[in-house]
């Protein structure tokens, strides 16, 4: 029962947007994404309203006394849906629709509502499938109206409208419950896949940032690939992995994933989870930030903010500035790269810069790699061409009593070498 689509009628959706935010500062930038999330939804904005409130009305999300100029506003524009830049409640959204006359959905519908637009793959259109009916279910009393609802009581309790009411819920907590386990299966093959990758003599990173920040752009460019690439908001959905050659015959697995946003809805990052994944298991983050964008520092902090509510911000985090060619003040920015730890800035389009980003990875992978000191034995010589697949080996002895072996390998290969280490090489 997911939540119907912006675009599901023939006439553009012409809406209003509605944002209470306290930071001034915030405002014209809160304003402008959530024009650029309905435009990519399919409607057409036609008006703006803002309040600035410390915190949002409980009964109508805006103060009481703002309902009547928003209302007028929406007469003017021959507007026919209001979207507001935060969760409503329940209550709030019943109340505001009540009040204005018109459809009202919040920040997490409209965003629901994109991914549903772009999920292309099966575990994509499950995760948002998900996502729409977690986000329904806490609601579906309010689809009935009034009258069908019984809410119980001498009389009417046990009455047709409640009984219809908790046979919905149920059926939307079985398809919840379905879902939940379909995904699981996928989690589990994605392990598995997962599992196989770590067989493989690479390192791995995850690219993330800011939706339209240029990641699938730089897989492309970084690989070789032809991954969809759009600067359209939330053009990748689905996780997407491929292998990038580095100087001196070494790879690296890199694998593109979904854009982050501010106020990214809890529902998503639950459904999601799966493909989040991906980015917990990396050796490493590459942060890739559009240079350009008026409002980058917000964005950065958005995308190290959910970083860390993932409990991914003690990885080791590259932090490739893209889009440099169009920044105008070439000064600031390098100034900028001087001051971010393990930064580099780049123009993945025209492809300048990326012999740095290169080296940045190379250097980073060098920096996880373990030196190790140890005996081997003579039937153990795949451990021996492992270490040259899993490492850099820089010394092997052929003693009477074994192999002797000097090599920096990753934290895998150490492991299966723990039984034969002697000491740390001198």
């Amino acid at each position: 029962m997911p939540t119907r689509t912006l675009t599901s009628s023939s006439q553009l959706e012409r809406a209003v947007l509605v944002s209470v935010e306290p930071d001034e500062v915030l405002r014209p930038y809160a304003l402008a994404e959530l024009a650029a999330l309905a435009r990519t939804a399919g409607a057409e904005v036609v008006g703006e309203f803002y309040q600035r409130r410390l915190r949002p009305d409980a009964a109508f999300f805006i103060g009481p006394g703002k309902v009547e100029e928003l209302l007028a506003g929406i007469h003017a524009s021959q507007a026919n849906l209001v979207i507001v830049d935060s969760e409503l409640s329940p209550v709030q959204a019943r109340n505001l629709e009540e009040a204005l006359h018109c459809r009202v959905i919040d920040r997490t519908q409209l965003i629901l509502d994109i991914f549903a637009q772009r999920a292309r793959s099966r575990e994509g259109k499950l995760q948002v499938e998900l996502a729409q009916l977690t986000y329904l279910l806490p609601r579906l009393s309010d689809l009935y109206t009034r009258f069908e609802r019984q809410q119980g009581g001498i009389g009417v309790r046990g009455g047709p409208g409640e009984t219809k009411l908790e046979t919905d819920r149920r059926r939307v907590r079985d398809t919840i419950r379905d879902l939940q386990a379909r995904l699981a299966e996928i989690r589990k093959n994605r392990q598995n896949q997962r599992a196989h990758r770590r067989r493989l003599p690479f390192p791995t990173a995850a690219l993330v940032g800011y939706t339209s920040a240029g990641k699938s752009t730089l897989l492309n460019v970084l690989s070789g690939s032809d991954v969809y690439a759009d600067p359209m908001l939330f053009a990748t959905l689905d996780p997407t992995t491929r292998r990038m050659e580095l100087p001196d015959g070494w790879g690296i697995l890199l694998t593109d994933t979904v854009g982050f946003i501010r106020n990214l809805p809890a529902h998503l990052i639950a459904a999601f989870r799966a493909t989040l994944e991906e980015v917990a298991e990396a050796d490493f983050l590459i942060h890739v930030v559009d240079a350009s964008h008026p409002h980058r520092d917000i964005q950065i902090q958005a995308v190290l903010q959910t970083l860390e509510e993932l409990e991914l911000d003690e990885k080791p985090l590259l932090t490739v500035f893209n889009k440099a060619d169009l920044v105008g003040d070439q000064f600031a920015l390098r100034k900028l790269v001087s001051q971010t730890p393990h930064a580099v800035y780049i123009s993945a389009q025209k492809r300048e810069g990326l012999e740095h980003l290169i080296a940045l990875i190379f250097k980073t992978i060098q920096s996880l790699l373990v030196p190790v000191h140890a005996k081997l034995p003579f039937d153990k010589g795949d451990l021996l061409a492992e270490c040259y697949s899993f490492g850099r080996v820089t010394s092997v002895e052929y003693g009477t009593d074994g192999i002797y072996l000097n090599a920096c390998v990753t934290k895998e290969m150490q492991g299966r070498l723990q039984p034969y280490i002697l000491s740390n090489p001198t």
